[in-house]
């Protein structure tokens, strides 16, 4: 399986990360040639090549950013290039048997660093150790590779730090960053970058990636795939994880929920209760382990009742700080995928209220759908929605999230 396979319904971005890998597996080979005739290497990588530094990744979510940016990363270390890859005649880096394909996929390529946070920005201290990790000449003789996740992440100060790198990059030192938007990244950086759109994934072709790659019966990943709109990511968590269709199915009763104020303040508390305890879920997964990690790192040997040698606090209070962060974006991821769920029942209200004939991505409450959209008027939907929207952007800007939620469901009531 070729590591394109994986880049789902992005034809035209995965061919031209297929020329662009051919066009960099070009540059090794002449440079491995001129280096052992005892010349001077190529000068750059200009003309006609399509191959660059630095590249930005953007597209709404679950279009595949990451797996995109993992994909052109594995096709640069590729060292058995598949003839058969992504529509090409020529050979195509990209294989995803060799060495170089596997270890890159799997996060464990000495060359390739994937960055990704669950905090809710970079800082500064971050990005200089990357820019460092970047200054690094390959140690395979091939791509010092960084892939930034979370571009969008970056504080000011961060994306400053990373500018200097992205202008004056190492000779063969590449970066893939990936971010929403162009708007959600250092203007700076973006003209420094080749720029590469994404778009939603058709229905048709997550439900064909459920079922290839992780054995989902067809059935179930069709109506997780029409379900999450064409966010592959989700559709997958939708099909494995009881507990997401649970969530799930839990906000989508919500618009019969709030006939007064204490249905709607009800409602609210339930939501941000539900994303406090992903959050918790998350902690309880991840920082116990993480926790006993240092401190045997720390030397918190066994016999010594368990304390910390002098002076190893500071570590163990940044870890903490670290973890509450992180709970803080758990929470937020959370409560925020169940806004676009609620988007999506008003969006199969709109559908109805205005006889547009499109498969309704809710299907599975079609009553509810159809009760509301009975009740009320396309305007009061569209209100509706613009209400979900002003909550989602009201997180964003830090607003207290219950404060956020309960103005949310009083407007969804009022209409």
């Amino acid at each position: 399986m070729a590591v394109w396979d994986d880049v789902v319904g992005q034809e035209r971005v995965t061919a031209q990360l297929a020329a662009a890998a051919r066009d960099a597996d070009a540059i090794v080979v002449a440079e491995s040639a001129a280096q052992a005739a005892g010349e001077q290497p190529p000068a750059d990588r200009g003309g006609t090549s399509q191959m660059t530094h630095a590249w930005l990744f953007t597209g709404p979510p679950g279009a595949g950013r990451d797996t995109a940016a993992r994909a052109f990363a594995a096709a640069l270390q590729c060292v058995s290039p598949d003839s058969a890859g992504a529509g090409s005649s020529g050979p195509t880096p990209g294989c995803g048997f060799c060495d170089g394909c596997h270890t890159t996929l799997v996060g464990t390529h000495a060359d390739v660093e994937i960055v990704r946070t669950d905090l809710l920005s970079i800082g500064v201290k971050e990005t200089r150790d990357l820019v460092r990790r970047a200054s690094l000449s390959p140690a395979s003789g091939r791509w010092q590779v960084i892939v930034l996740e979370d571009a969008d992440r970056l504080t000011e100060g961060a994306g400053n730090v990373l500018l200097k790198a992205v202008e004056e990059p190492a000779p063969r030192t590449v970066w893939l960053l990936c971010a929403p938007s162009i708007e959600d990244v250092l203007p700076t950086i973006c003209s420094r970058c080749r720029h590469l759109t994404l778009r939603t994934p058709p229905v048709s072709a997550v439900a064909d990636v459920l079922v290839r790659r992780d054995g989902i019966d067809p059935e179930a990943a069709d109506r997780a795939a029409r379900a999450t709109q064409g966010h592959i990511d989700r559709a997958r968590r939708l099909a494995t994880d009881e507990r997401a269709r649970a969530r799930r199915a839990a906000v989508l009763k919500l618009p019969l929920r709030i006939d007064d104020i204490g249905g709607c303040l009800k409602a609210a508390q339930e939501l941000i209760d539900a994303a406090g305890e992903d959050a918790k879920q998350v902690a309880e997964e991840v920082d116990a382990k993480e926790t006993e990690e240092l401190r045997a790192a720390l030397g918190a040997a066994a016999g010594t009742g368990g304390r910390l040698p002098r002076g190893t606090a500071g570590a163990m209070k940044e870890l903490q700080d670290k973890q509450k962060r992180r709970s803080t974006r758990t929470q937020r991821d959370s409560l925020d995928l169940a806004l676009v769920d609620l988007t999506g029942f008003y969006r199969d209200v709109l559908a109805l209220q205005m006889g547009a004939s499109v498969p309704l991505a809710n299907d599975e409450v079609r009553d509810s759908i159809q009760r509301i959209a009975a009740s009320s008027t396309p305007e009061r939907t569209l209100r509706r929605i613009e209400a979900v929207i002003a909550c989602r952007e009201a997180l964003d800007r830090n607003v207290a999230p219950l404060l956020a939620v309960e103005a949310m469901t009083a407007a969804l009531r009022a209409g």
